[in-house]
């Protein structure tokens, strides 16, 4: 039995949810709007300031999708709510970030900077003022898009271990190790 699909998703007043043909959701915030493609094999039921997700049988995929779908339709009313915001620290000497308008400029020690256009929905910001190191700040509506956003612009310069330079999530621990040892 899936214990997350079982769970209600609660709804607020400022959140508008709707049902559409061939199981289209439609979630609506402060935000913004976001929408999905249910499963055939899943439905939703609204009541009164909650929704429910239900499943065709107890089949095993039919279990693995009732809890999927609960969960993604759960993170498509928090992200209309409050957002998703992922923090990444740029550790280097002579490391820089800058925002161009929509454009990301990146000088992470290459011969050349990166320049990133982010999707659409998604929005990135550089904090300096708050430590020495500079802060992208990433938000959006959409969890998944927000997490492979960061995560593209983490692999661009992954941490090493020895110096422990490049771009790391706020928090992150990197693992360092030792350099060479002196011959005698």
């Amino acid at each position: 039995m899936s214990r997350i699909g079982k769970l209600p998703i609660p709804l607020t007043d400022k959140v508008d949810f709707s049902i559409g043909a061939d199981n289209l959701i439609t979630v609506k915030g402060d935000k913004g709007t976001t929408t999905l493609k249910l499963h055939p094999d899943v439905s939703v039921e609204k009541n009164e300031n909650e929704v429910l997700v239900k499943r065709a049988s107890d089949l095993k995929e039919h279990r693995a999708l009732h809890g999927l779908y609960r969960s993604l339709i759960n993170n498509m009313v928090i992200g209309v709510t409050e957002g998703y915001t992922k923090k990444l620290e740029i550790v280097g000497v002579g490391f820089r970030a800058a925002v161009n308008g929509e454009v990301l400029e990146l000088n992470l020690g290459y011969s050349h900077p990166i320049f990133f256009v982010p999707p659409e929905g998604i929005k990135i910001e550089v904090d300096t003022k708050s430590s020495k190191n500079p802060i992208l700040v990433i938000t959006g509506i959409d969890k998944e898009l927000v997490g492979q956003v960061s995560a593209k612009i983490r692999s661009f310069r992954k941490p090493e271990p020895y110096k422990g330079k490049g771009i790391r999530y706020v928090g992150e621990q990197i693992r360092r190790k030792a350099g060479k040892s002196a011959a005698k």
